[in-house]
């Protein structure tokens, strides 16, 4: 996550609000953001631009945003050590293949509703 930019981290507090098991399948009370990652970027390029990128982890896809040059990752907080980005470019169809719109539909509007 980029620090020190208030749209960044007013939406970041959004989306741990928002975030349930209804958005993410593997989203736990301890773990709020395990599970979000493609929902997430999603509606952070919805809200905020940029593109969408995708690496590795562990054999499965983990996708999160570049805004303005700079790697914007919600969701990173789900793993436990530090991952090794491949900021491989992605885009949308490849990010809804790992979501569904329901869940994208109530993310979006959990965000853009502020509830």
């Amino acid at each position: 996550m980029t620090a020190g930019c208030p749209s960044l981290i007013a939406l970041y507090r959004k989306l741990r609000e928002a975030w349930s098991a209804e958005t993410g399948g593997k989203w736990r009370p301890d773990n709020p953001a395990a599970g979000q990652c493609s929902v997430t970027a999603l509606v952070v390029q919805d809200e905020l631009g940029g593109e969408i990128l995708k690496t590795d982890v562990d054999g499965a896809w983990h996708f999160y945003n570049q805004i303005d040059g700079r790697r914007v990752d919600f969701t990173m907080s789900q793993f436990d050590s530090p991952i090794g980005y491949d900021d491989l470019p992605s885009n949308r169809q490849d990010a809804f293949s790992d979501t569904s719109a329901a869940q994208y539909e109530l993310l979006l509007g959990r965000i853009r509703s502020g509830s």
